[in-house]
Parts: structure tokens; sequence; C-alpha cells
């Protein structure tokens, strides 16, 4: 896949429109992560729901403009596993990551004198029954689209456009943590740095499988426990 990767998948119109989209979305989550701190708002399920359909329908636009462009999506989506085998070795490759991922983060966490990762998402956690049921939901639907739209689509759009691997990671990955502004600057670089370690997951693996494995566990684990510690 040499030269295969440094071609683009889609239009440069058309990722110029993810990305606007992207910065609208990510302008609406500021904006309503600030009313729901000042009001003590606790809409879950509504947010929830709202941020599923954007995800799905943001990565059914991405898969319009690569399939019109004449690109297969699994450029974006990675090919499907073959073999019981293949799905293992992603599995044994994000359950590695997750735990170099935890290590590193913490480590930042405290170099950005972030004393407490989950203070900034207090007001997002899950209360009962049904609203941990959709969070679920919207934590796999996270690893699925966001891997897809920031390191399987994004990042190959930015390594076509730059021919250089490390600045199309972290061209990415400011796209992503700019995506979580909500959670205020420090997080939004954090997330950031998180951004780019799934950058370079993908990279190194050329699939962003692995990826979609980890960032779905993390995202499920950060809200169930997220929940019942705040118990």
């Amino acid at each position: 896949m040499g030269d295969e990767v440094n071609r683009p998948v889609a239009s440069a119109g058309h990722t110029a429109g993810v990305l606007a989209i992207l910065g609208a979305f990510g302008g609406w989550g500021a904006f309503n992560a600030a009313h729901m701190r000042a009001t003590g708002g606790n809409h879950h399920l509504a947010l929830y729901l709202q941020t599923l359909a954007f995800e799905w329908l943001l990565l059914a636009f991405i898969l319009w403009g690569v399939r019109r462009s004449g690109a297969s999506p699994a450029a974006v989506l990675g090919d499907r596993w073959s073999s019981p085998l293949e799905f293992w070795r992603d599995l044994r490759v994000a359950v590695v990551f997750w735990f170099a991922s935890l290590i590193a983060l913490g480590v930042l966490a405290r170099a950005l004198g972030i004393a407490n990762q989950r203070e900034s998402v207090r007001f997002l956690l899950p209360n009962g029954p049904a609203e941990i049921a959709i969070w679920v939901v919207l934590s796999i639907t996270a690893g699925i689209c966001e891997e897809a739209v920031f390191r399987g689509y994004l990042q190959r759009q930015f390594l076509a456009a730059t021919h250089n691997p490390p600045l199309a990671i972290a061209l990415s990955a400011v796209v992503f943590g700019a995506g979580h502004i909500y959670q205020g600057y420090r997080g939004a670089i954090l997330i950031a740095c998180y951004g780019a370690m799934f950058g370079i997951l993908a990279h190194w693996r050329n699939s962003v499988r692995p990826g979609m494995l980890a960032h779905a566990w993390q995202d499920t684990m950060s809200g169930l426990l997220g929940s019942i510690i705040r118990r």
C-alpha cells in the first residue's frame, strides 16, 4: 500500500466541508457544555442521542465523498477481519495500546496540572440503566466513527497533502483535540495528545481497527467507572 496511502480518498472541497462540520459541532458542544454546567442540566439521553446521530451522519457523509472520488470505503474503515486470528491479533494490539495510553495520559495530565480528568466531563456521565445502556452504544459508536473520521479519513487526507506522516498525525490530532474544547484548553490538549497516540497506532499498523477497539473500550470504561465513583 506504499503509494496508495499517499493518495487522497476524497476531494479537497469535501475535506474542507468535513472540517467545517467538525468546527460547527465543536462550537455547539462547547456552548452546550457551558450551559449544562451553569444550569446543572441533566438531559443526558437527548445529548447522547444527538451525538450518536451526528457521528453516524458525519461518517455517512465521509463515505459518500470517498465513494464519489472512486476510492474504496475500506480505505477509511479498514478491511474486514478475514479470520478469527486477525481479530485476535488486533485485539491484543488494542489491549497493549490501551494500557500504555493510560500510563501516558496519566503522566501528561500531571504535567498539564489536571488533577482529575473526570471533573471536566462529570456533567456528561450516565445515571441509571437507560443512560448507561445508551452510553455503551455511544462509546462503541465513538470508537468506530471517530477513528474512521480522524485517523482513517482526515489523517490520510493530511498525509496525501503533506507527504509527511508526523505532520499528518499532528494535524489530525489537533482537529481531534479542538473538538473536545468543552473540556477546557488543558483537557483539549490532553485529548489532542491522545489523538496523536491513536494516529501513531493507525500509521504503524496501517489500520484503524486496533484503534477502534481501544477507543470504544476506553470510552465505555471511563463512563461506567466515572458514574460508579460519582455515587
